[in-house]
């Protein structure tokens, strides 16, 4: 039986204006978690990014941390293949696990309602412009969700679902072709939407609950899925208890 990780990437910088870069804090949340699957002594055989910066390089802090704390000291113990090749990004990229365009999802949502100009500006003025823009994709995300305005987006919500369940056949692909146990773990940097689809189309719900699930993904969270012959399994969603090694202000959504 092979276990899938779907790791959520670090938080990344939302509000800027380069959202696709990990925050300070998202390295660390990375890290955090590459010390306890270490301290747990959890295997990791392959490790797949998306093709975002900000899922790569939750990956890269990761494996620093988890290879250094696991290996360091112990040589006699380290595989004779790493987990990850980051000289050869072709044989660690999956561009099926990068999450929908939000720019896209949220202009089209705007321009819809009103005049983009002038919702940056109500952004700018608002008390707090971060939590106005928050609740302003939010909208955005329940428009992209409905269906009812499929044609406007440069990808829909059914379309990206399609490709989400896409990646994870992608994965299960990957590992039959390599050699591994069967008891093998490979563990996935993506995003909350992708996680989510997959989420839900394993529970049989649609895109509501895919939304849903999607607000309460936590940054560096991982979900799991176990594969055996042709079925698919939710074994865990959105396991963060890394992070509370440290404090509770360590766990974030965005």
């Amino acid at each position: 039986m092979t276990t899938i990780l779907l790791a959520r990437h670090g938080q990344a910088s939302f509000g800027q204006e380069n959202y696709d870069q990990l925050s300070e804090l998202g390295s660390i949340q990375a890290k955090m978690l590459g010390q306890h699957y270490a301290a747990t002594q959890r295997r990791i055989d392959v490790i797949f990014t998306g093709n975002l910066v900000r899922q790569q390089d939750s990956a890269r802090h990761f494996w620093d941390s988890y290879y250094s704390s696991l290996y360091t000291g112990n040589r006699g113990d380290v595989p004779s293949l790493p987990a990850i090749d980051f000289d050869h990004p072709n044989s660690y990229i999956l561009p099926q696990f990068d999450e929908f365009n939000h720019k896209d999802v949220f202009i089209k949502s705007a321009t819809a309602s009103g005049n983009l100009a002038d919702i940056t500006a109500e952004i700018a003025k608002a008390e707090s412009p971060a939590t106005r823009l928050a609740e302003l994709f939010d909208q955005s995300m329940q428009r992209w969700h409905a269906g009812d305005n499929d044609q406007d987006y440069l990808e829909s919500w059914p379309q990206f679902n399609d490709r989400a369940q896409q990646a994870l056949e992608q994965v299960r692909t990957k590992v039959s072709s390599m050699s591994l146990d069967q008891d093998s773990t490979v563990l996935v940097f993506t995003s909350g939407g992708i996680i989510a689809a997959i989420t839900a189309q394993l529970l049989r719900q649609g895109s509501e609950t895919a939304y849903q699930l999607n607000k309460s993904l936590v940054n560096t969270g991982v979900t799991s899925v176990t594969l055996k012959d042709k079925s698919t399994r939710l074994l865990s969603l959105n396991e963060h208890s890394h992070l509370f090694s440290e404090g509770k202000r360590f766990v974030t959504w965005r």
